[in-house]
């Protein structure tokens, strides 16, 4: 009998751990070379990015001198597993005050993309970008002057931010995506429209501005 218990005491342990385990995926690996997955994609001029210690933590250094360039991974993420969003970034210098929701203002210090991709309906596309406002309050929500709708601007870090420091993110993004492309009224139609990523891309640039900027991302992880 006293086997018997521990039997079914290991058993309840296994499969406690297994219910309450939680799924962690790390988009960047900085420290086994992970980021090399991504690809860069140019648009004007070559933005660097390299990882390097900063300030107590293994980061993906950006420097834009007047260039707009991003690094790129192409990889499904199923929101339904990992729904959240996890990175950290720093900013070392605002840019000018740009009109943002302009083309000409179209830079920033730091932004993430997710991006759902329509296909040969490129107008199915649709995509969020998180981003670092130079002089925006943190909060605004616009359409992107170059894509509109379908692009999303989220500014979770504006102008009342410190520089020069350490910022945690993390946000739900199937939530952020049925918040500002519009609830399909039951659960089984939003789990259709909203359950993939196709995409995920940051880019620090400077282009429309002829500006400079370095920010520092941290490990961008997927979590449940």
């Amino acid at each position: 009998m006293g086997s018997l218990i521990s039997i079914y005491v290991s058993l309840f342990f296994c499969l406690s751990a297994c219910f309450s385990a939680h799924a962690t995926v790390n988009l960047t690996d900085l420290a086994n070379k992970g980021v090399e997955r991504w690809t860069p994609e140019v648009f004007s001029g070559q933005t660097s990015y390299s990882v390097q210690p900063y300030k107590g933590r293994l980061a993906l250094k950006a420097v834009s001198h007047n260039a707009a360039s991003g690094l790129v991974l192409k990889q499904q993420i199923d929101l339904l597993e990992t729904p959240y969003l996890n990175w950290s970034w720093l900013a070392e210098k605002a840019l000018p005050a740009l009109d943002e929701r302009s083309k000409s203002g179209d830079d920033y210090i730091a932004r993430i993309y997710l991006v759902i991709e329509g296909g040969l309906f490129v107008w199915r596309t649709k995509s969020i970008s998180y981003v670092w406002s130079s002089n925006q309050a943190k909060g605004q929500v616009w359409n992107n002057a170059y894509a509109g709708s379908n692009l999303k601007m989220i500014a979770l870090r504006g102008k009342e931010d410190a520089l020069g420091q350490w910022h945690q993110e993390r946000r739900n993004i199937y939530q952020d995506l049925i918040t500002h492309f519009g609830d399909k009224g039951s659960d089984k139609a939003n789990r259709k429209a909203y359950r993939y990523i196709d995409v995920i891309a940051i880019m620090t640039d400077t282009d429309n501005s002829a500006s400079q900027a370095e920010s520092y991302y941290g490990e961008i992880t997927l979590s449940d």
